[in-house]
C-alpha cells in the first residue's frame, strides 16, 4: 500500500535557521518534493521575496504552492543556471538541497526504489526519459557493473554481484525486482542484509540519475549565482555526497586539494557557517526514522 506522505523534511529549522532568510530576497530550493522545506521559506518572505521550486519528478507537481511568490520549475537542477537566466534572475539570496529521496518514491511500489516490494526496476527520478536500472543491469558489461556497486554502494562483493548479473543475464533479461534480488542473495551478508541491499539499490539509483554529476554541477552554478552573504544549504544522506559537498565548501573543487593565494589564504567561494556537520536530534530521529543519516552543511558566499 502505497504511503500517503509525500515527504517530511529533515532538518527543517536548521536549514531555515541556517539561511539566514531575507525577507526580499530571492530562493531556490532545488529539491522541490513534497514542497516541506518551499513552504518554510515562503513563510519567511514577504511580498518582494520570491522562491523558485525545482523538481524532475512530475510527481512532485501535485504539490505545487499556489502562491503568487512561488515559480515551479520542471527541472533537474543540474540546469539551475539556465532557468535562473529563463526567469531573468541574475542573482540568488540562498538555496536549499535536500539530496534524500522522498518517502513518495521509496514507497511507491512501481518505481523500483525499494528492494521491499516487487515490480519493475526503474528508479529514474524522471520517469518520462533516461535510462532505467533494467537498461543498466541488462546492458553494462561486468566491469562497469562492479564499479558502480563498488563506488556508489561500498560494497565489498562487487566483483562477485557484477559477475552473478552478467551470468544471469545470458539466459533471461533481468526485469523485475524479486528476479534481482535471487540474483544478488548469495553474496549478501544475513546478519546486515537490511544495509548491503539498502547500499547495492542506492548505487543502482545514482547512476541511473547521474546523481553525483548533477550535484557537481548543481554547486558550480550555485556558487557562481549566490550574491556574497547568501547562504546555501545542502542536506546529504550518503558519505559520497556529503565528502563532495564538505571538499567543495571548504577548498572551492571537488577533490579537497586547498588552493592558497600569495598570502595562504584558500581560494574559495565559501565560507563555511557549521565546521562540524549539524545531525538530526535524538527526537526528531523518534519522530522521523528516515532522517537519521542526514547531514545539513551550510555556507555563505564570500
Amino acid at each position: 500500500m502505497q504511503n500517503t506522505v509525500y515527504h517530511i523534511p529533515a532538518l527543517l529549522n536548521e536549514c531555515i535557521e541556517g539561511l539566514n532568510i531575507r525577507p526580499s530576497g530571492i530562493y531556490v530550493d532545488v529539491t522541490f518534493g513534497g514542497g516541506g522545506h518551499s513552504k518554510a521559506i515562503l513563510n519567511c518572505l514577504d511580498d518582494d521575496g520570491h522562491l523558485y521550486g525545482f523538481d524532475q519528478d512530475a510527481d512532485a507537481e501535485q504539490n505545487i504552492l499556489h502562491d503568487s511568490r512561488f515559480t515551479f520549475v520542471r527541472s533537474n537542477f543540474r540546469f539551475l543556471k539556465n532557468f535562473m537566466h529563463y526567469y531573468n534572475v541574475e542573482k540568488i539570496d540562498g538555496l536549499l538541497a535536500d539530496l534524500g529521496v522522498s518517502f513518495h518514491h521509496f514507497d511507491d511500489s512501481e518505481r523500483g526504489f525499494s528492494f521491499r516490494f516487487g515490480g519493475k526496476l526503474d528508479m529514474r527520478m524522471n520517469n518520462r526519459a533516461g535510462i532505467s536500472a533494467i537498461d543498466i543491469l541488462n546492458n553494462y558489461d561486468e566491469e562497469k557493473l562492479s564499479g558502480i556497486f563498488s563506488l556508489y554502494g561500498e560494497l565489498k562483493t562487487a566483483r562477485k554481484i557484477a559477475a552473478a548479473i552478467v551470468q544471469k543475464r545470458t539466459v533471461g533479461k533481468i526485469t523485475d525486482i524479486e528476479n534481482f534480488l535471487e540474483i544478488i542473495h548469495p553474496f549478501i551478508n544475513r546478519k546486515q542484509e537490511k544495509k548491503e541491499l539498502a547500499q547495492l539499490f542506492q548505487a543502482l539509483r545514482i547512476e541511473v540519475n547521474h546523481e553525483m554529476d548533477s550535484l557537481r554541477k548543481m554547486l558550480t552554478q550555485a556558487a557562481e549565482l549566490l550574491k556574497p552573504g547568501g547562504r546555501i544549504a545542502i542536506l546529504t544522506y550518503h558519505s559520497l555526497e556529503d565528502r563532495l559537498v564538505k571538499n567543495f565548501f571548504k577548498t572551492g573543487n571537488f577533490e579537497g586539494k586547498a588552493e592558497k593565494d600569495f598570502f595562504g589564504r584558500i581560494n574559495t567561494p565559501f565560507k563555511p557557517i557549521n565546521n562540524k556537520v549539524i545531525a538530526p536530534s535524538d527526537a526528531e530521529i523518534e519522530r522521523n526514522p528516515r532522517s537519521r543519516s542526514a547531514k545539513l552543511r551550510i555556507a555563505e558566499k564570500i
